[in-house]
């Protein structure tokens, strides 16, 4: 069984910044880590930013620029470190990761973590 954890999260003024974390633990034994997801009041939860096991990674557009996603194989960690951060960027972040028992896809998801941001 896996365990995410997501932190850093808070109250900031436009143009602030903020950087999340998403720790795993548990049966961490072949995780991957994908990437963070958003969900904004009213809205579907959408994605923000993923990384593979290697160098590649991908933005929404919204945040291009503005944010970085990056992982700490070794502290079983994930990051996003927002900068600039924008009124629309207020929601709940969540820390996707999988496992893939006999072939199939599992995913984890954490409990989230709140950004608000105030202009």
């Amino acid at each position: 069984q896996v365990q995410l954890v997501e932190s850093g999260g808070g109250l900031v003024q436009a143009g602030g910044s903020l950087r999340l974390s998403c720790a795993a633990s548990g049966s961490t034994f072949g995780i991957n880590f994908i990437g963070w997801y958003r969900q904004a009041p009213g809205k579907q939860r959408e994605l923000v930013a993923d990384v593979g096991s290697g160098d590649s990674t991908n933005y929404a557009e919204s945040v291009k620029g503005r944010f970085t996603i990056s992982k700490d194989n070794a502290k079983r960690t994930m990051y996003l470190q927002m900068n600039n951060l924008k009124a629309e960027d207020t929601a709940v972040y969540y820390c996707n990761a999988a496992l893939y028992p006999f072939g199939v896809r599992r995913d984890y998801w954490g409990p989230g973590t709140q950004v608000t941001v105030s202009s």
